[in-house]
């Protein structure tokens, strides 16, 4: 029994070792079909989860306006009806000549005819003032009521959006709780952006260690449960017990089963699931504010894989904290939420703990999704666990960093908000050739993450064109800067000041390279999705105007 599983196990590792094709997951009726297929199902849920709530918002935002139309008009209202009343009170003390002036008119005082008319006159301005002012405390009065309903419908609409959203995270939660583990592990091997040789390392080492224990359950014939089973430790399927840690106390919300002669854990469905998800997105670039599916942030990355596992978190990483339960000293799980904290502002960072001490985030220190090394875990939540009170966002909370390093006084002020291109502690022209990624084009090589963004921009820009990008120029050495100067010295950098030296700049072609072509509107339209934008000195009214120049961030 023992030698079969173990033949299962090898021959499961050697199929997630096989390289992994460049999925375009558009997901079919069986998500539980393949590796692609499940990942392209949940993308597609996410994003019907993240409309949903898109439309709530926006339902909201109407309802809001209506309200507050309405409060304006009830506030016209109970103004116009007090002069209504007004006007009333004054009609009844005046005399009965005062109300009707005509009736003073008579033949034997010819002289106060005048007198008679300017006073009618008076009387019927007051009377038409009067039926103004009741006018328009009917009409508003009528607004007040047509706004109050409309408020109403779009508090419906925005609720009828967010159970709409909810239940999209109960079918994503059915789904994963059907996927095989040694399907999972093939989800999370789907990742194929550029990535360094060291950090390649580090990828590949955590990325095996998952497919491992995924492939020792499947061996086993465990699935892993949905998180709702394992909520009551004394109440776990049949075949698990619970975890304990190094003190003997039960770990919420995991379990453990005995596997080929040793105890592993077993995770939630969703937890699974969520770090899969995570793992496929290995290599792609860091952008501030993205959340896939060609760039992330820290909270970006986090919210997406969990959604694509069920649980609808937050962008924000203190969103995130107060979304989940804090994980006691000595119980952290692969999956939970580890977290980086900025004294006085609260989490500034997030990311996924793949055990010991790795954790998989979307950080701006290491520019892509990636591993990396983190000594303090002791900030911590666990997603599939409901808090018993929500944590309050600390006071004077600001837009997390994902670990970015402080700008330099002079960056921080610039009004562009351009940045430093400078990384890694290298001189511009000088970066060691493993520490860029190639991009599968002649020797043309950019730092990993503008790689990785490259790569995805020119898969959509072939989808459009037909042809990928041309590219002519890429990192360029201090060599090669010294050279081009030497060539071309009116429109190219000083030697070792080129962004193209921080193998973050990129020469194209194929059209890119004249203003006024489809070509470069393709690239005016799209290219910041993916982190690329065009320098305002190459613009067309720029100093120096160069449409096939682009650049990796708005360097400076």
């Amino acid at each position: 029994m023992l030698a079969g599983a173990t033949v299962a196990l090898v021959g499961l590792l050697a199929a997630f070792a096989q390289p992994p094709t460049e999925a375009r997951l558009v997901g079919p009726a069986d998500p539980t079909s393949s590796p692609e297929a499940a990942a392209g199902t949940l993308a597609g849920q996410a994003a019907r989860y993240r409309a949903a709530l898109a439309d709530a918002e926006h339902f909201d935002e109407q309802a809001r306006h209506a309200e507050d139309a309405a409060e304006q008009a009830r506030a016209e209202n109970t103004a116009g009806r007090q002069a209504v009343g007004e006007h009333a009170a004054a009609a009844y003390r005046r005399s009965t000549t005062e109300r009707w002036p005509l009736a003073a008119l008579s033949l034997h005082r010819p002289g106060s005819t005048a007198d008679v008319l300017h006073a009618q006159g008076l009387a019927e301005q007051l009377a038409d003032q009067q039926d103004r002012e009741v006018g328009r405390a009917a009409l508003s009065a009528l607004r007040a009521a047509r706004y109050t309903d409309q408020a109403a419908a779009a508090r419906a609409a925005a609720a009828s959006s967010r159970a709409e959203a909810a239940g999209v995270l109960a079918d994503v939660r059915e789904v994963v709780a059907e996927l095989d583990p040694a399907l999972t592990a093939g989800w999370a091997g789907l990742g194929t952006a550029p990535v360094s040789p060291a950090q390649q390392a580090r990828n590949t080492a955590a990325l095996t260690t998952w497919q491992t224990g995924l492939a020792e359950l499947a061996a086993a014939g465990i699935t892993p449960p949905p998180a709702a089973a394992l909520a009551d430790p004394a109440a776990l399927p049949d075949g698990l017990a619970p975890l304990r840690d190094a003190t003997g106390a039960i770990v919420p919300g995991v379990a453990s089963a005995y596997v080929a002669g040793h105890t592993v854990t077993v995770l939630p469905a969703e937890t699974v699931a969520a770090v899969s998800a995570g793992l496929a997105q290995l290599g792609k670039p860091f952008v501030p504010g993205q959340a896939g599916p060609d760039a992330y942030d820290c909270g970006g990355l986090t919210s997406t894989a969990w959604t694509q596992a069920g649980y609808g978190l937050p962008r924000a990483p203190a969103g995130q904290w107060a979304a989940g339960t804090p994980v006691p000293a000595g119980q952290l799980q692969v999956g939970d939420l580890v977290f980086s904290t900025d004294p006085g502002t609260g989490p500034d960072d997030v990311g996924m703990y793949l055990g010991g001490s790795s954790v998989l985030s979307a950080s701006a220190d290491l520019y892509q999704v990636a591993v990396r090394e983190l000594a303090d875990l002791t900030s911590a939540v666990r997603v599939t666990l409901t808090p018993a009170t929500p944590a309050p966002a600390p006071p004077g909370v600001r837009p997390a960093t994902c670990s970015a390093p402080p700008l330099p006084a002079a960056d921080a002020a610039d009004a562009a908000g351009a940045t430093t291109a400078a990384w890694g502690g290298w001189s511009n022209g000088l970066i060691p050739r493993d520490q860029l990624c190639a991009l599968g084009v002649a020797s043309h090589r950019l730092r990993c993450d503008a790689a990785a963004a490259y790569t995805a921009m020119s898969a959509a820009y072939e989808m459009t064109f037909d042809s990928p990008l041309c590219i002519t120029d890429s990192y360029r050495s201090l060599d090669a800067q010294v050279d081009a100067h030497h060539r071309k010295p009116r429109i190219t950098a000083i030697p070792g000041t080129s962004n193209h030296g921080w193998g973050l700049a990129v020469d194209l072609c194929g059209g890119i390279n004249v203003f006024g072509t489809p070509q470069t509107a393709w690239m005016a339209a799209n290219a910041a999705r993916y982190g690329w934008v065009h320098p305002n000195w190459a613009a067309a009214s720029g100093s120096n105007p160069e449409p096939w120049h682009w650049e990796y961030g708005r360097l400076r």
